[in-house]
Parts: C-alpha cells; sequence; structure tokens
C-alpha cells in the first residue's frame, strides 16, 4: 500500500480509503468485521463511515454501520489504534429538533453519540456530511473548536461543498486562528467531473485532500457492460444508474474496450485515474465483501502514462478551471 498526507495535514492515510456505507443494508456484520480486517492487512489504514449510515430504505437503524465497526474495534488486537477514522455529522437521526444539521447543539449531540456507538474516545477526522445554510460558521467553528479542545475529534471535513462553501468556510477559520477543512469528500469519477471546475481549484488552494466517493459510478466504471453479458451485475446503491447507464452506453463500451487493450480491469483503470488526479488523497471504495477488496487495492499499483490520460479525456471529457472552462 502507497501513503501519502491528507491535504496540508501531517496526518498519514493510505491511498485507498476504506468506505463502509453498505455495511448493514448489504454487509453482515461478520463479513464487515472481515472485511476491516482485510483492509488492515493490505495496509489501509483509513476508513470512512457516517452517522446516518446502516439504515435501511424505510429509514430506520440509523447508526447501525457505526456500531458494526465499534465492535469490531472492542475486539482488541490494535484495530483503532491501526485505523485513522473518519465519520461524519449533519444527517437527521431522529425527528426531534436539533437531531441533524450543524448547530452548535446538534453537533455536540452528534459526536457524543457516534462515540459512543464507535466504542472509541475520539474521531480523527469528523466531517460535516453536507453544508448548513442556516447556522452561521461562527457557531459551527466554535462548536468544532470545543471538540478538538477537549480531544473528541482531532480534524475537521467537508463533504459535498461547492467550491464558495469551502472558500467561505476557510476564511471563517483563518480569522479564528483555527485550522479549518482539512479535506473534502465529492462525487467524482471519471463519468462525473463536474468538481474540477471550480472545487479542486479551491482544494488546491487552502490544502484540502480529496477523497472521491463513488468512484466507480455505482459500478458503472467497473465493467457492467461485460457483466450484463455474462449475467453477473449486482445492482448499485447509487439511484438512477441504469438511466446513467442508457445515457453513456457508447462512452462506457470504449472505456471498458480500452481497458482490454490495456490489459488491466476497468474497475481499476477508474481508481488508477482518480489516483492521478490534482489534491486526490484517496478514493473511497465500498467492498461488499472481502474479496471485491482484494480486486481494488491492485489500482494503487498501476501508473497511467499521458497518452492513457488522454484517451481517457476523450472518452469522458473533463473540465478546465472556471471560467476558462465556459470563457476566455
Amino acid at each position: 500500500m502507497e501513503y501519502t498526507h491528507l491535504g496540508r495535514t501531517g496526518l498519514t492515510v493510505s491511498r485507498l480509503c476504506l468506505g463502509t456505507m453498505n455495511f448493514g443494508p448489504h454487509t453482515e456484520e461478520a463479513d464487515a468485521h472481515r472485511v476491516m480486517d482485510a483492509a488492515h492487512e493490505h495496509g489501509i489504514n483509513f476508513f470512512d463511515t457516517a452517522n446516518v449510515y446502516g439504515r435501511e430504505s424505510d429509514g430506520s437503524l440509523k447508526g447501525r454501520t457505526e456500531e458494526f465497526i465499534g465492535r469490531w474495534f472492542a475486539q482488541g488486537g490494535g484495530r483503532r489504534e491501526r485505523t485513522v477514522l473518519a465519520t461524519k455529522v449533519y444527517g437527521a437521526m431522529g425527528d426531534w429538533p436539533n437531531e441533524g444539521r450543524l448547530s452548535a447543539l446538534s453537533i455536540r449531540k452528534a459526536v457524543e453519540a457516534s462515540l459512543r456507538r464507535l466504542q472509541t474516545d475520539h474521531i480523527d477526522l469528523y466531517q460535516m456530511h453536507h453544508v448548513d445554510r442556516e447556522a452561521p460558521w461562527e457557531e459551527i467553528w466554535q462548536a468544532m473548536e470545543v471538540l478538538v479542545a477537549q480531544g473528541k475529534i482531532l480534524y475537521v471535513g467537508s463533504s459535498n461543498f461547492a467550491g464558495w462553501h469551502i472558500a467561505r468556510a476557510q476564511e471563517a477559520a483563518r480569522s479564528r486562528n483555527f485550522l479549518g477543512l482539512v479535506s473534502e469528500q465529492s462525487l467524482y469519477n471519471l463519468l462525473d467531473r463536474a468538481i474540477e471546475l471550480e472545487v479542486i481549484p479551491a482544494l488546491e488552494h487552502y490544502g484540502l485532500g480529496l477523497m472521491p466517493w463513488s468512484p466507480l459510478r455505482s459500478g458503472l466504471l467497473g465493467g457492467i457492460l461485460r457483466k450484463e453479458r455474462e449475467g453477473t451485475r449486482v445492482r448499485g446503491a447509487m439511484p438512477h444508474a441504469s438511466e446513467i447507464l442508457a445515457l453513456h452506453r457508447d462512452r462506457i463500451q470504449a472505456y471498458e474496450d480500452f481497458a482490454d487493450e490495456l490489459g488491466v480491469d476497468p474497475a481499476d483503470l477508474g481508481l488508477a485515474w482518480l489516483l492521478s488526479r490534482p489534491a486526490v488523497t484517496a478514493p473511497i471504495i465500498g467492498p461488499r465483501t472481502a474479496a471485491h477488496l482484494d480486486a481494488a487495492v491492485a489500482a494503487v499499483d498501476i501508473e497511467l502514462d499521458q497518452k492513457t490520460l488522454e484517451r481517457l479525456d476523450e472518452i469522458f471529457p473533463g473540465h478546465r478551471p472556471a471560467p476558462e472552462d465556459y470563457a476566455w
């Protein structure tokens, strides 16, 4: 496994991040524990979760994924000590006021609940799952500063922020002499490249690490057409996957053909492309089984030359930074 620093921090993390959103709805607890053990065996030390993960389609069982992880930590053997643990706050955990979003009270209640479920005394990276347009940054940063001072969290990250949200957050943190954000999670893959317009330039400017989620677009970049022919396709978790496939079938076929030319698995090619992109610290992979994890780690060893990168840009055109992308 290769390692790098998370953004501008001195924190060392693996180039792949283990995503746990499948734990609960698609992966039973015993299998989830095996996946996490396998991640450590591969040298993956960076795990990502969220307080709302684990819920069923009816909204029940929120927090179940954190509980799975907490019981895995409780087994000992250095599991917690060897893990850089990231979780998230924002999603509503109940129907009562202040059980979601980013008021100081909501943040305090959410972190205490996550710590209990995770059976740990601190969270390494505490991420805002979404921007809260109603909570002022002065309130959010004051709440985060208290948690850092108490030793309950070490770093703060964001998820699904626009470029201007990142700028506002960082300038507010700067005025308080606070470190502010150190990372951002965004939807980013060969099919979804909109963050190249403004988010990635903002991340580079402020020194934030990028953790792309859905790096294979719910399996659409993982050899889906071949799997269709073989009858082995598994329905992904992302909504509207079938509609997106219908819209981009020709491009995806060209992509799978190109992967065959290179002699690599399409999933590995998609992850390797992300690992070559500016600001990317670690794509978030979401294996359902230890075997899926074993297959994903091969991407770290793939180096793409300029000709290969240019061909991928031809198949899936990207963006230049704004405003050059749409203006002179």
